[in-house]
C-alpha cells in the first residue's frame, strides 16, 4: 500500500515542544529542518536548502551542528525525549488499575502524535538514516518507552485483567495507531483530539480483551 505523498504536511506549521530548544538560532534551524525534513524527506534536504530558508550562509550553520546528521540526530532524540516524558507523567497520574494506565499510555500517545505531526513523521520515518552511534540516545529512550506500555500489558494479564492472544503483538498494535496518524488525521477537522485519543484508547483495551464501556 503506498503512502499519502509528504506534500499534505507541507502546509502546517512544524512546532517543536516548548523543551525543545530554547528561542534563537538553535531553535530556528531545528523548526527549519523539521518542515524541510517532513516535506521533502532527509536525504531530499540539503544544508543549502536549510541555509537558504533561513537566509544564512552554509557556514553560519555549523556553528550550531556538525552536520545535517546532527541536526536529524537532535530533532529524532527531541522527538524521543518528548514522548517518553508525556507517557511516564500519563503512567504516574493513571494511577493502579492496569486498564486505565493502558487507557492513559495510549491518550498520551495520540495527543503527541496528533499535535506534532511533523515531528512524529520525521522521527519515525527517518530514525533508521542515522548511523548507530547517533541514533542511540533516542533508541534508548524508545526502548524505555515501549517497555512502559509492554509492563502494563504483562501486569494485566497477570492479574486477569487482560487476555490478548500475544501480548507484544498487541502491544506492537496499539503504538501503530498513533505513529499512523501523520499520515491521514488532520488537525482542526471534524475529529478533534479528545474524541481521537478516546477512541484509540478504546480500541487498545479491545485488543487486550477488555469489554468496551457501557454509555
Amino acid at each position: 500500500m503506498s503512502l499519502p505523498p509528504r506534500s499534505r504536511l507541507r502546509a502546517q506549521h512544524a512546532s517543536l515542544p516548548p523543551s525543545a530548544a530554547p528561542e534563537g538560532t538553535r531553535r530556528r534551524i531545528l523548526e527549519t529542518a523539521l518542515q524541510l525534513f517532513a516535506s521533502k524527506g532527509f536525504h531530499d534536504t540539503s544544508i543549502r536548502d536549510l541555509a537558504a530558508v533561513l537566509e544564512l550562509r552554509p557556514s553560519a550553520l555549523y556553528a550550531h551542528f556538525p552536520s545535517k546528521d546532527h541536526v536529524l540526530a537532535e530533532l529524532v532524540r527531541i522527538g524521543h525525549e518528548a514522548l517518553h516524558e508525556v507517557l511516564r507523567t500519563a503512567l504516574l497520574d493513571a494511577g493502579s488499575e492496569p486498564a486505565e494506565q493502558v487507557r492513559a499510555l495510549v491518550r498520551a500517545h495520540t495527543r503527541a502524535h496528533a499535535e506534532h505531526p511533523q515531528l512524529a513523521l520525521v522521527v519515525n520515518e527517518e530514525f533508521y538514516a542515522l548511523t548507530p552511534e547517533l541514533a542511540a540516545p533516542a533508541q534508548a529512550l524508545r526502548e524505555q518507552s515501549a517497555a512502559l506500555l509492554m509492563e502494563v500489558i504483562e501486569r494485566g494479564v497477570s492479574k486477569g485483567r487482560f487476555a490478548p492472544p500475544h501480548p507484544l503483538v498487541a502491544a506492537r498494535a496499539i503504538a501503530a495507531m498513533g505513529v499512523r496518524l501523520p499520515y491521514w488525521y488532520e488537525p482542526g477537522g471534524a475529529l478533534d483530539i479528545d474524541t481521537l485519543a478516546d477512541a484509540h484508547a478504546e480500541l487498545a483495551l479491545r485488543m487486550l480483551g477488555v469489554p468496551s464501556r457501557k454509555k
